[in-house]
């Protein structure tokens, strides 16, 4: 069972284009990782935000900041939060303390991570899950210590798997 079952069956149902990326990757790629949220690389297309939001509005998530969250379906407002704002996820947010993250500025573009995606199958769900490569990459960049563990239990683990 995983914590964000209920949105992960809706963007199955509704087609939503993404890919898991973060601790929860982490996660299923084989190490272990405590982590909370849930981040996603997600294909930027208007309509593909659109559904997103909406989904995320439908369970009762909420952005702090005092914006409709639906502007981030607006390629110009995205570009604008990009470059003027240094803005690297659009964070939602739910009162039990979950949290669900569109990551919007990276070093993988969705395209890329979604080629290479491992398809996991658990609980009857199909989750696209990024790439060990491109998972360390993404990580490499943030300079995080979290991430630098990361980065070398998913070495271990792509030397064990040869990959």
């Amino acid at each position: 069972m995983i914590i964000y079952e209920d949105i992960l069956r809706a963007f199955q149902e509704n087609k939503v284009k993404y890919v898991l990326v973060g601790g929860l990757a982490v996660n299923l790629q084989g190490a272990f990782r405590s982590t909370a949220d849930l981040d996603l690389l997600v294909e930027m297309s208007d309509a593909n935000l659109a559904k997103i939001v909406k989904i995320l509005k439908r369970k009762k998530y909420f952005v702090k900041q005092p914006i409709d969250p639906m502007k981030i379906s607006d390629a110009t407002t995205r570009k604008d939060w990009i470059e003027n704002k240094n803005m690297k996820a659009f964070c939602f947010f739910k009162e039990n303390g979950q949290q669900v993250d569109l990551i919007i500025d990276s070093p993988v573009k969705f395209v890329e991570a979604n080629k290479e995606a491992d398809i996991q199958n658990v609980d009857g769900l199909r989750l696209p899950v990024v790439s060990i490569r491109h998972l360390i990459k993404m990580k490499e960049k943030t300079g995080r210590e979290k991430d630098k563990l990361d980065v070398y239990e998913l070495k271990r683990i792509k030397k064990l798997k040869g990959v």
